[in-house]
Order: structure tokens, then sequence, then C-alpha cells
């Protein structure tokens, strides 16, 4: 099979290149990091464990897994000999610009080039770059490895021909990719922080507790997590960015993040990330009560 690249060996990227090499692709895995490409390729090793242990594959799958992921340090290097890159850094255009400038430069001239981005512009990414009709969104969802879907995003210059190819290539991976066009949020966030930022309101206003409205969604609307456990497991600081990129893109203040989000993310409450957001992972029941200092 053809050899991909990801960028970024955080939550998103590891679990992008554990997938992609699960399925027998060679993946260079680039991080300018080298402690978190450690931590990328243990937390790999480790998710790969647990399918072992849960005899998902063999103890030889995973090994084999784990041979096919070289780690780098360096961008260009990285991506000098790959058919696909999929970035996956911080969700922050300027960085995502940079990045794509520097991919653009040092990939085969015929490699695609796609961003894990949630929000920010497919169109405006690929504007950095001198192949916009091989430039495309490939919004994984979190755990990577379990999650079916794939959300393939086309800005205004994606070719069909790449379209094709990176739907084709998500399905080589047992998932589900659904096409959508770029708009601020995509499908799935333009749906999704609303709702959060709707229950961070309701929470803020007073209507009900952290666990309360959490539960009203999971039994009242069969949500698997309730959205204030989702927003914790996503980040508050991404929820917060998607928000500010929808306010922007849409100028509509229904995407504004709502004021108790914003206190969280400046007193640095990041959800599980952090150890502490609606809910305390350090189980010191703080962070249940942080919505009360601000309402």
């Amino acid at each position: 099979m053809d050899k991909i690249a990801v960028i970024g060996a955080g939550t998103m990227g590891n679990g992008i290149a554990h997938t992609f090499a699960q399925f027998g692709y060679e993946v260079n895995l680039i991080d300018v990091s080298k402690d978190n490409l450690e931590k990328g390729v243990g937390k790999i090793d480790k998710n790969l464990s647990r399918m072992v242990k849960k005899e998902k594959m063999s103890e030889g799958d995973k090994k084999e897994t784990l041979a096919r992921i070289s780690p780098h340090t360096d961008i260009k290097e990285g991506v000098s000999d790959v058919k696909l890159v999929v970035e996956a850094a911080t969700e922050n255009e300027k960085i995502k610009l940079d990045i794509f400038r520097q991919m653009d430069e040092a990939a085969p001239k015929d490699a695609i080039l796609s961003s894990n981005t949630s929000s920010i512009s497919i169109t405006r990414i690929a504007s950095a770059t001198n192949r916009p009709g091989q430039v495309i969104g490939m919004h994984f969802m979190n755990p990577v490895p379990v999650m079916k879907l794939v959300e393939v995003i086309c800005g205004y210059n994606t070719s069909d021909e790449t379209t094709e190819k990176v739907m084709e290539m998500a399905k080589s991976l047992k998932k589900t990719p659904v096409p959508a066009n770029d708009y601020p949020g995509f499908v799935a966030n333009r749906i999704l922080m609303p709702m959060i930022n709707e229950a961070i309101e309701t929470l803020y206003n007073d209507v009900a507790g952290v666990k309360e409205i959490d539960t009203v969604m999971k039994l009242g609307m069969a949500h698997p997590m309730g959205p204030l456990q989702l927003a914790d497991f996503i980040g508050l600081d991404i929820c917060h960015s998607i928000l500010e990129v929808m306010y922007e893109g849409f100028k509509d203040p229904k995407y504004a993040p709502c004021p108790l989000l914003v206190k969280m993310i400046e007193a640095e409450n990041y959800g599980v990330k952090s150890g502490e957001g609606f809910y305390d992972y350090s189980e010191s029941k703080k962070a249940e009560k942080v919505a009360s200092q601000f309402s």
C-alpha cells in the first residue's frame, strides 16, 4: 500500500497514524517535538495492547502495526515520499497555513494534502499551496481507531479526483466517509457545537447542574455521553476555538461562546487534558462547582 504521513502526534494524530498503520499503510508520524513523538507512539502501543487483550488482534499484528510507523521531527523529510499527508496539528489557522506551505514545497507533486481541522476553511488552507485541487479535509472523530465517521470536506477548488481518492482511502480503513462542503463547522460541528454551547448556557443560567444536564441528554435523548462531559472530552479550548470560527464566519450571535466557557478557558480549565473542566478528573469535585462562580 502507499505510504502516508501524519503531522502532529497528539490525540488525533496518533489515532490517525494508528488506524492507517493497522490497515497496512506505511506511516511517517511527524511532530516537531521528540517528546510528543515518544508519547504519541507510546499511546499507540498502549491502545494496540488493549486491542490484543480484547482479542481484536494478535500480538504479531500489533508488532507489525508498530513497525509500520516511523517517527520524524522534520516535516519536509517526513512528507518527501508519501502519497497523502494528514495534518493534525493544533487547531490554529496560522500554524496550519505555515505547515501547508512546508508540505506543498516538500511533498511529491501528485500527493494529496489533507487537514483534520474541525472548523478552519479548507479553501483558505488550500490558498497557502500551489496545488489547491489536491487539498481536502479529512475530519476524523475521536477516538479515531473506534469511530467510523470521516467528514470529507471539499474546498472551493478541490478536484473530483482528489475527493474520490480520499473517499476510497477512508473506506480502506473501514470508515464511512461523508462528503461536506466548506462552510464554518462543516456538518458535525455546525450541529454539535451550538448544542454544547447551549448546554453550557443552561448551566450558566442555573437551570440545572452539570450531572443533571448530562443525565437529561443521555436518558431523554439517548446520547451516549452528555454534552458537558463530551465538551470535557473534546477539550473546552477546542470547543471555544470552533465556536469562534463559526461566529466569525457567520457573523451570527447564536454561535458566540457562552461567557462561562470563556471564563473557564481563561482559568485554563480545558477538561480531561488539564484534569479539570465541567467535571474534576482529579476527584476533588472543584470543577463541578466552577459554574457558580460565574453565573
